[in-house]
């Protein structure tokens, strides 16, 4: 069986170093924010091209603690809109209803899978306050257009970075774009930690230490709460075993495009929609892959044929936010564009993991579909 993922494989390539590392923190008798949450999050900044890079807890509370943060410093109040991608993650838009603001849910290119700048533009009202566009698979949304359309209303930019470290467009990397960035380190994502890690990126100093006292219960210094704030902290492990892997992040998005550049040109099947028809050269080299997505409108049965063949792949997502059932009362929405992407998405395998015979052995198989 040719794995979608396999965690155990990749983090195998660092293994003595995250070893070291690890031993270093348990040694060292200091846990939480400590040197190695400082170091990661300069590196991290750094690589990012922002001044600050502020550690949490997950991604989803990357995206909860901007928006919060945002709140408290009167940018935003109860019931504000913000305008997200349909088809994202729920994430994107559980942030959004847990600080009691309105998610405004647009529709996509087709093309990209990313939020249409034109239905952006469209759905702004007097009371949208926020973009917050989502770099989905790995490629970054049409950010000039974006930040155009932000400055010309006065709107604030969240990006979802999640799945786009080190993607970058016109050379600016993803979480250099907006006013902030919500970033996740899930075990799978191009930059994974052995467990729940998040960060936000920003240039603004005022933000950067609301957030740093939120995520601490609302303090800068022990005892004194200066608003009420959570317990979202990046621990010292998870941050030294980011930071090694943070070294080898460029390495694994070479290794993505190498496969991907395979797949868009060998896979070879009327029944299977690639990705990036339209996209020319220079965007695609910035693309890093988290997923490759194909469509089809023959899934069951192409995803059953892979199985068959000893490769798996998954759904990303089936099921489209407006249409779960924690968003009942967005139940009854028509979201044509989203709807048909979800329908009909199914992810290829893709990352370190995987050897060139295997990445070929797929192309093989899906040439082969039949229906």
């Amino acid at each position: 069986m040719i794995p979608f993922l396999d965690l155990k494989n990749i983090n195998q390539q660092y293994r003595n170093e995250l070893i070291m590392a690890c031993t270093r923190v348990i040694d060292s008798g200091w846990y939480i924010g400590g040197k190695e949450l400082e170091t990661f999050e300069q590196n991290f900044a750094r690589y990012c091209g922002t001044q600050f890079a502020i550690g949490v807890a997950n991604g989803l509370d990357a995206l909860i603690l901007t928006l919060r943060a945002w709140k408290e410093l009167g940018k935003l109040q109860d019931g504000d809109e913000i305008i997200v991608p349909a088809n994202t993650y729920i994430a994107s838009i559980l942030a959004i209803t847990a600080n009691n603001l309105t998610p405004i849910l647009v529709e996509p290119d087709l093309t990209t899978y990313n939020i249409d700048p034109i239905k952006i533009q469209q759905a702004i009202t007097p009371k949208t306050r926020v973009i917050l566009p989502v770099h989905l698979y790995g490629q970054l949304a049409d950010m000039p257009k974006i930040m155009e359309i932000a400055k010309q209303h006065n709107l604030l930019v969240l990006e979802d970075s999640a799945q786009s470290h080190g993607a970058q467009l016109q050379g600016k990397k993803a979480g250099n774009w907006g006013d902030a960035s919500g970033f996740s380190f899930y075990p799978g994502k191009n930059l994974g930690a052995l467990g729940d890690a998040g960060a936000v990126t920003t240039n603004d100093a005022e933000l950067a230490n609301m957030l740093k006292a939120l995520r601490n219960y609302g303090s800068h210094e022990k005892y004194k709460n200066l608003i009420p704030g959570v317990n979202s902290r990046l621990d010292e492990i998870q941050a030294a075993m980011l930071d090694i892997k943070l070294k080898y992040l460029d390495q694994e998005i070479t290794h993505r495009r190498q496969i991907a550049n395979l797949y868009l040109s060998k896979i070879r099947n009327s029944y299977i929609k690639l990705p990036l028809d339209k996209i020319n050269a220079s965007e695609y080299k910035q693309h890093v892959w988290h997923l490759f997505v194909v469509r089809t409108d023959q899934r069951e049965a192409l995803q059953k044929y892979l199985a068959d063949h000893g490769i798996q792949t998954l759904i990303h997502y089936p099921i489209p936010p407006h249409k779960q059932q924690a968003y009942k009362e967005m139940n009854s929405m028509s979201l044509p564009i989203s709807e048909q992407i979800h329908n009909e998405v199914l992810s290829l395998p893709i990352g370190s993991h995987l050897n060139f015979e295997d990445v070929n052995l797929i192309i093989q198989v899906c040439n082969e579909f039949k229906n």
